[in-house]
């Protein structure tokens, strides 16, 4: 039976029970006794013993009332325990196992609970206790490199909104490298006090264009210069011998690049990648077709936007695809050197306007090339 209590906010302050009324209270399951024994715990929860130790007989009544009572009682207990240096350990770590509701005070305040008590919450609960674990405040490096080293995204991204959390070099680096798969991380982690300037140009590689510019006003990163990096830092799987001679585009070179994209595609390792190198190893016709077949467009509107005026319907190809608008600068210059200084430098450079989603750079992309109904698109 749960036991509801109304506490008279104008009533005296409850005088502190004797030990022997309580655990007499506690052994009575009738209604009334339930209501005198919350009353009594509260009351002598608030008159905490001054030398800082319990009794056995205080101890067995705690014990017993976080095993054998009622969630109220239980969820009061808690609450008035959050802050007691005096709390029997037993019983914290018996009530911070407990729900979520009856545990989050504890597992936020309470002084009770050591290291070694929360490491063992990280493993045998839930997840919202491993969350309300990691957003406690000045959480010690031990317990916050357990939460790294289990890797729960929504735990990650608790322990990376902990300002006051003490997070080690090396938990900061691992959290970065998570935030390459949990968009949660990066928002959190690029605000964070303890984000280096290395690991801060690490995530530039793959935030957002939002959190770019937040990272590149923070840490003062040249965007211009670092999409040049990430250009020179992309890996592919194609590889040239640096005495191999530059191809020449032929129809028959034409024919073989097709087929490699279309062998690349259908192995699954067809990536933005592959073009960016293509356009490294001066590979005209790879870039061609790997645009084509990324993007769904047709060899000859791929073609339409290499030659075009201004870059502006090569940048839409690009964006369509997952090119980073940082890099694209240096691609287009890649580009330019490989097709007679094609596409012009008319008009404004839009790619320093702010990134597109993969749709509307694509549609983009064809409201600015004729359509080519003549040509079948490669599948995607």
């Amino acid at each position: 039976m749960t036991v509801l209590v109304q506490l008279n906010p104008s009533r005296e302050p409850e005088r502190a029970p004797r030990a022997e009324d309580l655990l007499s209270l506690a052994r009575n399951n009738s209604p009334d006794a339930r209501q005198r024994l919350l009353l009594g715990v509260m009351a002598l929860c608030d008159a905490s013993p001054p030398d800082g130790q319990l009794s056995p007989i205080l101890g067995e009544i705690f014990l017993y009332l976080a095993r054998q009572a009622e969630r109220d009682i239980r969820k009061v207990l808690a609450a008035r325990l959050a802050h007691a240096d005096w709390a029997p350990p037993a019983l914290v770590n018996v009530l911070a196992l407990d729900e979520i509701e009856i545990a989050a005070p504890l597992l936020a305040s309470s002084p009770v609970l050591r290291d070694e008590d929360l490491l063992q919450i990280l493993i045998e609960a839930s997840l919202d206790h491993q969350i309300a674990v990691a957003r406690r405040p000045r959480l010690s490096g031990r317990v916050a490199d357990a939460v790294i080293e289990q890797a729960v995204p929504a735990v990650l991204a608790a322990v990376a909104t902990n300002r006051t959390a003490q997070i080690s070099g090396e938990g900061f680096r691992r959290l970065v490298e998570h935030s390459r798969r949990v968009a949660a991380l990066r928002g959190p982690l690029s605000r964070h006090p303890g984000l280096s300037q290395a690991l801060a140009e690490q995530m530039y590689h793959w935030v957002g264009a939002a959190l770019r510019e937040s990272i590149a006003t923070r840490f003062q990163v040249d965007e211009r210069k670092f999409g040049s990096a990430v250009y020179d830092a992309i890996e592919g799987v194609i590889r040239r011998d640096p005495n191999e001679p530059v191809p020449v585009d032929t129809p028959e070179r034409e024919e073989m690049e097709r087929r490699l994209v279309m062998k690349l595609q259908a192995a699954g390792q067809l990536k933005p990648a592959i073009l960016i190198r293509a356009a490294r190893e001066r590979r005209l016709s790879l870039v061609v077709h790997s645009l084509s077949a990324l993007g769904g467009f047709t060899v000859n509107q791929v073609r339409q936007a290499l030659n075009a005026p201004t870059p502006e319907p090569m940048y839409y190809a690009c964006a369509a695809i997952g090119i980073d608008r940082a890099v694209f600068p240096t691609l287009l210059t890649e580009l330019r050197k490989l097709n007679r200084g094609l596409p012009g430098d008319q008009g404004d450079p839009i790619w320093q306007r702010g990134a597109l989603s993969h749709a509307s750079a694509a549609r983009a992309f064809r409201a600015l090339v004729a359509p080519d109904p003549t040509e079948q698109r490669i599948a995607v």
